[in-house]
């Protein structure tokens, strides 16, 4: 069991309202949202211990899904795509692989992110602290899961792929960076939607799978443009045509990642990010009376 470092219920940091007119702007709960975060890095590490045993501890082999699960994955799209349809992708394994990892990593923090708040109904309810350490403890714990992730990459290019073993692969973080943004600003948004609206959390499993299938994962950019023009257009707002495209840039073609995208994204998702405080910030102080 992890004792959680003590809280205050007078902490500086709480903002309390008594009316509206009180309430700071949106920009001032933004600096607030994140000084709170910063002054809450020993939680937000606890809890994100919390997860990983909590994970680790649900089911019989743990973390270890974390490198099991996308190699399964990728074995049934290269039985669908490769062996029925047929794809002239080479070493296609590894072109897949190098999508339905950082997938899984945003699909998991997303649904992790969506409850982040409504499964920690009683501990809201009991201490007072900045609820915004939430869905920012969930995505950073699935960072750390996303690392497990690369145990199976790294046994793909040792065993199959050695000719694609390449010193870009050092560029990875650059592009886990930025998707690590976007998570939050998706992760903190949804949350506070989800705790006035729990259907959030069953719909938001849908939708992502119509994204995953709408984004260049099972394909190239280049064969989507080409076949299906219309969803070529929405890869345009995707983020991940960006990120897919920039991962297999570096892993499976060992080239520079797509640098213009990456920081027009890394902009984007900021932006984001500071919009979902706003507005995790503004509701917050009701969430205690909804759960």
């Amino acid at each position: 069991m992890i004792a959680y470092p003590a809280m205050s219920a007078a902490s500086p940091t709480q903002a309390h309202y008594r009316t509206t007119a009180e309430r700071p702007g949106s920009f001032s709960q933004i600096l607030v949202g994140w000084r709170e975060v910063w002054s809450r890095r020993r939680l937000i590490r606890y809890l994100v211990q919390a997860d990983m045993k909590k994970t680790g501890s649900d089911t019989l082999l743990g973390n270890i899904w974390w490198v099991m699960d996308p190699l399964l994955q990728m074995l049934v799209y290269v039985v669908f795509i490769s062996i029925i349809r047929g794809t002239t992708t080479p070493d296609y394994p590894l072109f897949v692989f190098s999508a339905i990892l950082p997938w899984k990593w945003f699909m998991t923090s997303t649904q992790e992110g969506i409850q982040s708040v409504v499964t920690r109904e009683r501990l809201i309810k009991q201490l007072q602290f900045p609820k915004l350490v939430l869905p920012v403890a969930s995505t950073a714990s699935g960072l750390v899961s996303f690392m497990f992730g690369l145990i199976p990459l790294a046994g793909l290019l040792l065993l199959l792929y050695r000719d694609r073993l390449d010193p870009h692969l050092l560029l990875l973080p650059a592009v886990m960076a930025v998707q690590f943004v976007f998570t939050m600003a998706v992760g903190v948004f949804l949350s506070a939607v989800n705790t006035f609206y729990r259907d959030v959390g069953n719909v938001s499993r849908h939708a992502l799978r119509l994204w995953f299938y709408l984004s260049p994962a099972l394909y190239s950019l280049d064969e989507v443009r080409k076949s299906h023009p219309t969803i070529a257009a929405f890869e345009n707002f995707n983020p991940f045509a960006v990120l897919f495209t920039s991962y297999r840039a570096i892993i499976y073609n060992g080239t520079m990642p797509d640098w213009g995208g990456l920081a027009a994204w890394l902009i984007t998702s900021l932006v984001l990010v500071a919009l979902a405080t706003a507005f995790f910030k503004r509701l917050e102080p009701s969430f205690a009376k909804i759960l």
